[in-house]
């Protein structure tokens, strides 16, 4: 069934997903039932490769050891910040073994780096949110070029151009927004409270923190988010906030979603 759900991943969305002007990324659902198979969720990864390896490694144990298959829902914000961003996007354009899927979603972080690379100057903000370490992963000194007497935007974008590979960024382009499944919504920042999934724009779901955190989604879903760091798992009003701020405490989290029940996987 999860091999089902990978190859019927482009189909199903374009399918199900209503379009409005204030969005452009897909949005996944599963429909209303229960899945067969095991759901991970793991937090903002924030360019901490050797976490994320190590975060996989127990999902695969895990799902060895009960015989399952599993689907991985990485949410957003696997770049910035950490030594190795270049290096995680390169690590989830490849292969899982067969027992997992993967689903990257889209976080701010991605959104930024996109924007960046299309107009540096109207961006430089990104570059101290995080941007300087995603770029040097590509082998692009930033300094170097803010270090001339006036910043070539034309220079700095051919070179962005030549050391991120095409690949990279079509795969950021490509990532969807959000996850349902059952009764479980998958998402970077969360949502707006009382809005309709379909009515939610890519600007909250990629930003939001208040009113949602206080609030929650104020429908009958849970959702499972990152964007706002926390020592331990953030649980509030119909949601479970699980970026834990791995950058700087070398502790990722990964929720397991399971016949429909949530717990951390130890």
């Amino acid at each position: 069934m999860l091999k089902l759900f990978i190859n019927k991943l482009g189909a199903r969305t374009a399918a199900t997903t209503a379009i409005t002007a204030s969005r452009s990324r897909r949005r996944i659902d599963l429909g209303d039932d229960i899945p067969a198979y095991s759901i991970y969720a793991i937090g903002d990864v924030h360019g901490r490769l050797d976490l994320l390896l190590a975060a996989e490694k127990k999902i695969e144990a895990d799902l060895n050891e009960t015989g399952d298959r599993g689907l991985i829902v990485t949410l957003g914000d696997h770049i910035d910040r950490g030594p190795h961003s270049a290096g995680v996007i390169s690590h989830l354009l490849k292969p899982l073994p067969d027992v997992m899927r993967r689903l990257a979603l889209c976080g701010n972080h991605e959104a930024a780096f996109l924007d960046f690379m299309d107009d540096p100057l109207s961006n430089m903000w990104w570059l101290e949110y995080g941007g300087r370490d995603t770029l040097l992963s590509y082998g692009v000194d930033i300094d170097y070029f803010m270090s001339k007497r006036k910043l070539l935007a034309e220079d700095l974008r051919r070179a962005m151009q030549e050391s991120v590979p095409v690949e990279h960024v079509d795969f950021l382009k490509a990532m969807p927004i959000s996850l349902r499944a059952s009764h479980f919504v998958f998402v970077h920042a969360g949502l707006r409270p009382g809005i309709a999934l379909n009515a939610q724009t890519d600007q909250d779901m990629l930003w939001i923190r208040e009113p949602f955190l206080s609030e929650g989604p104020r429908m009958d879903y849970t959702v499972i988010h990152g964007h706002t760091p926390s020592d331990d798992l953030d649980l509030g009003p119909n949601r479970i906030g699980i970026d834990t701020n791995a950058v700087t405490t070398g502790q990722l989290t990964v929720l397991k979603i399971e016949r429909g029940r949530a717990h951390l996987l130890g």
